[in-house]
């Protein structure tokens, strides 16, 4: 069975409660039971932190047993230079993903310590760039 991770970062465990104009108003959960359901032959596991030293742990754990890694690093996108490092050492691939179109909000989004190192970006589709991510990691087994 193909096993792939999902690894969000900070302050998106508000997903559904924080900024709906932004991000939309479902959790995180309600759409996780959706994807599980719509890829029951694929092993979706989750995680969450607010923590950049625990997502390095979970990048590091996962990051030569799995699939894909999909990576939304919230704000730690703009400034972990650890993240960057983490995803580079691992063997699994990595896709960072956005809710949000990055380069339609302040400018100190525009930029990602994560992108170099991932094996691509998917930004703007709201909830669905996981999905997208997960296609493409699929696409490319």
């Amino acid at each position: 069975m193909t096993k792939i991770q999902i690894i969000n970062g900070p302050n998106l465990n508000l997903l559904g409660t924080r900024e709906p104009e932004i991000y939309g108003g479902k959790t995180f959960e309600t759409y996780l039971e959706e994807l599980r359901r719509d890829y029951p032959q694929i092993q979706i596991a989750y995680f969450q932190s607010n923590v950049e030293g625990l997502l390095i742990d979970k990048l590091q754990e996962v990051g030569f047993s799995y699939d894909g890694i999909i990576l939304n690093g919230g704000a730690y996108t703009h400034t972990s230079v650890a993240l960057q490092d983490a995803i580079r050492s691992i063997k699994t691939p990595v896709v960072e993903v956005h809710i949000s179109n990055v380069f339609q909000r302040e400018e100190f989004r525009h930029h990602s310590y994560l992108s170099p190192v991932c094996k691509g970006v998917i930004c703007g589709f709201g909830m669905d760039s996981y999905r997208l991510a997960l296609e493409a990691l699929l696409a490319d087994k």
